[in-house]
């Protein structure tokens, strides 16, 4: 991975603005959506789409490409933001949010979004598809790589970790997991409601190769995807510390922004802490 410059990670930063402002837009304008979990995600997918992946808006569908599975799936404004902004669709799209009749729904559709590679939604199935993708990508002899975002809260579900063992068997070290460990879920902190510790050990003694690192500093995202590239024989998971509603101060660490739209002023307010 090429070395990214200062310059370059403040150009991010600012993108991370933007997005945030069009991620609260939409779920404003939806009067529905799930702020939280979405702002904890999206400097992940700022960082994959913008510096790590091989993807091309023009020709979405080339089999090279790089895949993402989002497979926490309500936090599909984040990525449809990115993907906008990318040019994978109009941008104009982001106003119809949970529309009806729009493409972009409560839960990304593969079959109507352009750069979306798995329909999700249904908690604890997207590890599975993207070990499918990896398998996939090995059998072609491609150098394509696939990555995965999970929820935290996600996790708790028996799926993911069959998905674990078998993305272990195979040693499928062209695929990243990313943890977006934000340490809340819809009833509250995810400490109280099903602790997930010790969370790294649980991985590792599940076969991978399991790193961690604030989920919200670029150049640290950069450098432990680049260690995760170069790691062979076994998938790696990438523990990603991050703060539910983050960049807006009064959703930050609040249970209560996992699936709440805000209204008028609390809209106002966040733009104006984001534009600060």
């Amino acid at each position: 991975m090429p070395v990214i410059s200062a310059t370059a990670i403040e150009e991010l930063k600012l993108k991370a603005k933007k997005l945030r402002k069009d991620v609260i837009s939409m779920i404003y304008r939806a009067a529905s959506g799930h702020p939280g979990g979405a702002l904890s995600a999206l400097d992940i997918l700022i960082v994959l789409y913008y510096t790590v992946m091989n993807i091309d808006p023009k020709n979405y569908l080339d089999i090279e490409r790089d895949r993402l599975v989002l497979s926490k799936g309500h936090a599909c404004p984040a990525l449809y933001a990115v993907l906008a902004d990318r040019g994978f669709f109009p941008s104009d799209w982001l106003d119809f949010l949970r529309k009806i009749d729009s493409p972009l729904q409560g839960h990304p559709d593969m079959r109507r979004i352009p750069g979306i590679e798995m329909s999700t939604g249904s908690l604890g199935q997207g590890l599975s598809a993207a070990n499918g993708m990896a398998l996939a990508a090995r059998l072609d002899g491609s150098r394509r790589r696939v990555y995965v975002i999970l929820g935290d809260g996600e996790i708790q579900e028996g799926q993911v970790w069959e998905a674990a063992m078998t993305a272990a068997h195979y040693r499928l070290d062209n695929l990243t997991a990313f943890l977006d460990y934000n340490g809340l879920q819809i009833d509250g902190w995810i400490r109280d409601v099903k602790s997930l510790e010790p969370l790294a050990e649980k991985w590792r003694a599940f076969g991978w190769h399991v790193l961690e690192v604030d989920g919200h500093d670029y150049t640290s995202l950069l450098e432990i995807i680049d260690r995760a590239h170069f790691h062979k024989g076994a998938p790696t998971m990438i523990i990603a510390h991050t703060v539910k509603g983050k960049g807006i101060s009064f959703m930050e660490n609040q249970a209560d922004w996992h699936g709440r739209a805000p209204n008028k002023e609390e809209y106002v307010q966040a733009l104006a802490e984001l534009e600060k």
